[in-house]
């Protein structure tokens, strides 16, 4: 029994160092101040940029259709002098394709025809008029010796007749007149048909409206185009690919930060590692919605006299929004911490204006300066700042965790005894008594 005795004693013993132990490493531990991860005020450039991703398209297309059925017979001759096809350079006036006109020549034919019947009807209808006239003349003598005799040997019955006939040619003259006026009208809608089938007729003969260089061509010797209420398209032209337009789509959020003239560059997976220079032309105000992303696209004009860059290539474009010289910069991570809790903390100089704040050490407390940001491109900020917030000064980027001030290795209290292994021997049963 004595033996257990003993055991017990030292049991408790031992337990209550340990706790007095583990409470000091505690004291120690609260009393220990942090450590702060720091870095420094620099003078230096900054470029502020937005990125977008956009599409190589040619300054100006023009899109050739067909306003005419019928079947394609065969292609024009580019400058090379072989067929039109993809990448063929042309000039306006040049034809492209041509469809069959047999259809159209018969309207043609038609219309002509028309046309001569009309002439014709005209012709008969201005010589019935001279024909009245010359029935009016008559009858306007006979009525005047009538109105000579009536009183004296010309009964009034006669007289009647003259009279009479007089108005007749009269009213036949005006007739005539109606009848050139209704033949001039048919010869009128003779000729405006004639027009319509000619105008048909030359519309079988497609021609290049610019100068430029085929993009695509969007049919085959043999295929039937039919022209309906949208025109068929046959061809796209582009008018000068030495031009080239990036179209951008730039998220709504950033579309207030570009303006017509800005400097654009922009790379493709084409020329890797090389950039392509732009300005920005305009930004189009019909914006569109995906997935309740409101995008604008920002035209960026580019010069490729070249000819390297293809259209519709995919160029991830860089807009410099602002560039600074010799401006102050800090870290962005200095304009987001701020300390937990203020009580040993104490206030700096501030502008008014100020919209962050940069945090020192100063001894053992924390010092604040009000600052105004500028612009960032992404990693660092440009400020204004009070005068004491000079280059090189040391600022607070964050406070760093117990492992990390520690060279980020574990401490152990040290009022638990270590083994051999690191591990602790599994105690056996006490020795008999």
């Amino acid at each position: 029994m004595n033996w257990y005795f003993k055991t017990a004693i030292a049991v408790a013993v031992l337990a209550a160092i340990g706790a007095g132990g583990c409470y000091g490493y505690g004291k120690l531990k609260s009393d220990k101040k942090p450590s702060y991860k720091l870095g420094e005020v620099k003078r230096g450039d900054l470029v502020s940029t937005i990125n977008a991703t956009g599409t190589l398209e040619p300054e100006e297309l023009v899109d050739v259709g067909a306003q005419v059925t019928g079947q394609i017979l065969g292609f024009g001759k580019d400058f090379a002098g072989k067929p039109v096809d993809y990448g063929s350079n042309i000039k306006a006036g040049d034809v492209l394709t041509s469809i069959d006109d047999t259809t159209y020549s018969a309207e043609v034919k038609s219309a002509t025809a028309t046309v001569k019947q009309a002439e014709a009807a005209l012709a008969n209808s201005k010589a019935d008029i001279n024909q009245y006239k010359a029935k009016l003349n008559l009858a306007r003598a006979d009525l005047e010796r009538a109105e000579v005799l009536k009183n004296g040997t010309m009964s009034k019955a006669d007289y009647d007749i003259f009279k009479s006939a007089f108005d007749v040619a009269t009213a036949n003259l005006e007739v005539g007149g109606t009848k050139v006026l209704a033949a001039e009208a048919s010869l009128t809608a003779a000729q405006a048909t004639l027009e319509k089938a000619q105008r048909n007729l030359s519309y079988c003969t497609i021609r290049s409206p610019v100068d430029g260089v085929v993009i695509d061509r969007r049919v085959n010797i043999g295929q039937t185009v039919v022209s309906s209420m949208s025109t068929s398209s046959l061809f796209l032209i582009a008018k000068d690919i030495r031009r080239m337009q990036v179209w951008v789509a730039v998220n709504e959020a950033d579309i207030g930060r570009i303006l017509p003239g800005q400097t654009a560059n922009f790379t493709v997976d084409a020329f890797p590692g090389e950039k392509f220079p732009g300005k920005v032309s305009k930004t189009r105000l019909n914006a569109s919605m995906s997935q309740n992303v409101v995008t604008y696209t920002v035209e960026v004009l580019a010069d490729n006299s070249k000819g390297r860059l293809l259209p519709y290539l995919t160029a991830n474009v860089v807009f410099e929004v602002e560039r600074l010289s010799n401006a102050l910069l800090v870290p962005n991570a200095a304009l987001r911490w701020s300390p937990k809790t203020f009580g040993d903390a104490i206030a700096g100089d501030s502008l008014k204006d100020a919209n962050a704040s940069l945090w020192t050490l100063e001894g053992s407390k924390l010092k604040s300066y009000g600052v105004k940001t500028i612009t960032t491109d992404g990693a660092m900020t440009a400020i204004n700042a009070p005068e004491a917030v000079k280059e090189g000064m040391p600022i607070v980027l964050g406070q760093l965790s117990a492992n990390a001030a520690a060279g980020a290795t574990q401490t152990n209290n040290p009022f638990i005894p270590k083994f051999r292994g690191g591990q602790q021997k599994k105690q056996g049963p006490p020795p008999p008594p």
